[in-house]
């Protein structure tokens, strides 16, 4: 057999020929691919997706409750509330989009305080109105009123000033809910606030009648609540107790509140709890709302509810929208890579952060650049219909595991947050057949960008008044 080899070519050349072919085969492929991997692993996160979907089981959260209200979801197997029949996440949605337009509305008018005369409105259902943002807070917490204390499951929310819960006796009409009716008899530290008090005109619509101030507050889909305002006794935690806490005892309430005894209002208003309670809580609070609903988190009070790792960045408030809570949204990235957003796209809408709002809204070109560089990055999978304000889901039927790419919004002031799972996709259901990237853009460039609870799960958040800043810190629940 004749050789191929050059006659000169020795026994040693031969050895040092498939020497180098052993390095370029396995060694430098090695290198590259590792360096690859890198970077795959940087722009990628794989999570086991049962982990994503919603259980029937409740799992307490990490950490001790003792200085804390325990937080959780209305619709989830934590709650208290014992409902027939849960919302279906349609209607979540379809409450949530109610909510953003009240607060685009709301943003896109000048306010002017109201003082509308409700002397006759307890029997009546004549309610002032743009009072209130529409209640659509996924999230209670158990408070206690009067003494002896009788316990409430409220909604909480920092769209909203005006702590309130239904009161006896019904002159009019109150919706169904779980826990029975406060009776103001039964409470040894209730009155009435009187019409000539400071504290009446600071609502924003008020009234007189012969027994009291009046309050009114009407929600953005057509709720409300009509009654004394009034003041006892809160009972937060055993040690956190706010004496002479002025709050509407309701006595005519309609609508879509679930079976939640009503509202504890944790806006920047002279109303709120957290105003009233400044001397005792320094204007600090905090909460944690959980990644499932099958899980707790909680809601705090004072300067050590803050974590000594979180991120601040500076707030901003209007006094035409002095609830609301205002920060500046700067970029976004996707898989580590910075979105191309002008700045102007989000300083011309402004942000406000809000626990009450499902699902962040973004300005159009910031949301379309998102789902674009999250489309390109997710194309592997099946997509999936689109949802209310969804237009990108998937379809991971048959996985176990997905790859997913992060994705982190930028605020002012260098702080970047890194979103958890919970707050990249949102599964409507326990089927793994629709999963839809957890934002919504909004139709107007000028309508303001909203920060929502799905985007802030897991995070610690700091509301800290007196030094103007709100802080993110990651592993709070």
């Amino acid at each position: 057999m004749t050789s191929l080899l050059p006659t000169s070519f020795s026994h040693d050349h031969l050895l040092l020929l498939l020497l180098l072919l052993l390095i370029f085969v396995f060694v430098v492929p090695s290198q590259c691919t590792d360096a690859t991997q890198k970077e795959f692993l940087s722009s990628h996160h794989t999570v086991d997706v049962r982990s994503l979907l919603p259980s029937d089981t409740c799992s307490s959260s990490k950490g001790s409750q003792e200085q804390r209200l325990n937080l959780v979801h209305q619709h989830g197997p934590c709650s208290p509330l014992h409902r027939k029949k849960n919302l279906s996440h349609k209607q979540i949605l379809n409450n949530d989009q109610s909510r953003v337009d009240w607060i685009h509305r709301r943003m896109s008018s000048s306010i002017s305080k109201q003082q509308d005369t409700l002397r006759d409105s307890l029997d009546s259902a004549t309610i002032p109105a743009r009072s209130g943002s529409s209640l659509n807070s996924n999230y209670i917490v158990s408070i206690g009123i009067g003494t002896p204390k009788r316990d409430f499951s409220v909604a909480f929310d920092t769209g909203s000033d005006v702590t309130w819960i239904q009161c006896e006796p019904c002159v009019s009409q109150c919706y169904p809910q779980q826990d029975p009716l406060f009776d103001p008899l039964q409470s040894s530290t209730y009155a009435n606030i009187s019409c000539g008090s400071p504290y009446c005109s600071q609502l924003n619509s008020y009234g007189c009648s012969a027994s009291g101030c009046l309050y009114a507050v009407r929600y953005g889909d057509g709720s409300y609540t009509v009654g004394f305002f009034a003041q006892d006794t809160l009972t937060l935690t055993p040690s956190n107790v706010v004496p002479n806490f002025r709050f509407g005892c309701g006595e005519n309430n309609n609508g879509i509140f679930g079976e939640v005894a009503g509202l504890l209002g944790l806006g920047g208003g002279t109303t709120s709890l957290v105003s009233q309670a400044y001397q005792k809580f320094g204007g600090v609070f905090s909460y944690c709302l959980p990644p499932t609903a099958s899980s707790t988190g909680y809601l705090a009070f004072g300067s050590s509810s803050a974590m000594a790792n979180a991120k601040y960045t500076p707030m901003l408030r209007d006094p035409n929208a002095p609830t609301f809570y205002f920060l500046n949204l700067v970029g976004i990235t996707v898989g580590g890579q910075n979105l191309p957003i002008p700045l102007a796209v989000f300083s011309t809408a402004g942000t406000i952060i809000d626990s009450g709002t499902v699902i962040t809204r973004l300005p159009p070109d910031a949301y379309s650049a998102l789902r674009s560089e999250f489309r390109q990055k997710m194309s592997g999978y099946n997509s999936a219909p689109a949802m209310g304000p969804f237009d990108t889901c998937y379809d991971f039927t048959g996985y176990k595991n997905i790859t997913v790419p992060p994705v982190a919004l930028q605020f002012d002031g260098g702080v970047t947050i890194n979103l958890d799972f919970s707050g990249i996709l949102y599964f409507p259901s326990i089927s793994q057949s629709q999963a839809c990237l957890a934002f919504a853009g909004n139709s107007n460039p000028n309508s303001i960008a909203i920060l929502g609870n799905t985007q802030q799960t897991t995070f610690n958040v700091v509301y800290d008044i007196p030094r103007k800043v709100i802080g993110f810190s990651p592993g709070g629940c």
